[in-house]
Parts: structure tokens; sequence; C-alpha cells
């Protein structure tokens, strides 16, 4: 990735992210479209992957055909919301190794408070991915960020449904050699660290809780 953000465009993705912005979306169609966009923006993240050439028989005859190279990549969901767009990874990637980062924000200070990790090994042989739907105030990501490059993942992307500028250049500066992918960068965020317009609470959405 040659910036540090990226802005996903494409028609679906757009088409797809106005439904779940909108309130009268269910639980049901928004864990549904959260899955779909994540499978469309997994393109984008997944560019750059290592190509090798191996040998194979068609029908027709032998040739040399290309195959993906080196260990298979790492999927770091960051609690809760971050499942929601790894489960429609996981359907484009289903070979991908999986782990976990869970941070819940302190409501009064809005900085991130570990309770839960879980990680694959040999992350530095490995494109680390870590997804979370929503980069608002950015300190959850860049404190999982930390982690993940502690247990040793040098190649990492962030893939996001929604960003604020806020976040965005809080990543950049705590953590400039991570592309952050996402399919709306928004306006701001409010004085609860929620972006806007955004769409709410992902996780509140996706598992129909308050």
């Amino acid at each position: 990735m040659s910036t540090h953000l990226t802005v996903v465009t494409h028609p679906l993705v757009q088409h797809k992210l106005t439904l779940m912005r909108k309130t009268e979306t269910s639980t049901a169609s928004f864990r549904q479209l959260l899955r779909e966009i994540s499978l469309l923006l997994a393109y984008e993240v997944t560019r750059e992957l290592d190509l090798t050439q191996t040998t194979i028989t068609t029908p027709m005859c032998e040739m040399q055909a290309p195959i993906l190279e080196g260990k298979k990549l790492a999927l770091i969901s960051i609690l809760r919301a971050g499942n929601g767009l790894m489960d429609g990874i996981l359907e484009l990637i289903p070979a991908a190794r999986v782990g976990f980062v869970g941070l819940y924000r302190d409501p009064q200070t809005l900085q991130p408070v570990e309770y839960y990790c879980k990680l694959p090994a040999s992350l530095e042989e490995r494109m680390t991915i870590v997804v979370d739907p929503m980069l608002a105030t950015g300190n959850s990501s860049v404190a999982a960020l930390d982690l993940v490059k502690a247990k040793g993942a040098k190649n990492i992307r962030f893939l996001c449904l929604l960003a604020s500028p806020e976040g965005v250049e809080r990543m950049r500066q705590a953590h400039p050699d991570v592309p952050v992918i996402t399919a709306a960068l928004d306006e701001g965020l409010n004085d609860h660290g929620y972006i806007i317009p955004g769409l709410g609470d992902a996780g509140d959405r996706m598992f129909g809780t308050k």
C-alpha cells in the first residue's frame, strides 16, 4: 500500500454502507450487510499478497501457475465488533489463522482497557490483518496494534468499515507503517467519541444489544 489511508470507493461497498447507516436497518440485515461488505473489502486489503509459481496439470496439459506464497495470513479481530468483519473475510480466506484482542473503552477516559489477547504463532512470518468496524478515537486500535507488534507482527494492515479523521491521524502518528483500509472517512467525532454521521455502535447493531 503506497499511502497510509485507502478509502474503498467501489459502488457495491458504498451502497451496502449506506444501507448499514440507516436507523431502520434491522439487526439481521445489518449483520448480513457487514458480512457482504467485509468480503468486498477483503479484496482490497489482500491485493499485495505474495505469489509464487507451482507446477499443476490441467485437463489439457502441465503448466506453471500462481499460488499464494509463505505462511497463511493472520486475521486479528478486535472484540467484539471485529468478529463481524472477520466472518466475511474468512469466507474468502478460510485457511487464515485467527486471533482475538479484547479491549473495552473506559467511558470516562475513552482509553482502552485490555481483557483478552490470543494471537496466532509466527506472526513475524505472516501478513497480519487487524479488523474493527469503527476507527473512532483510534485509542483501541493503537493499543491492539501495540499488542500485535509485541508478538512479532511486522507486515500489518488495519481494516475498518468507518474511520474518523481523528482516528486516522492517531493511527498515523502511532503506527505510520500500518496502512488503514476503510469504506468511508466520516466527518469527525461527537463529545462521546462516536463517529459522525457514522452508524451508531457497530457491536450493538450487529448483536441487537444496547
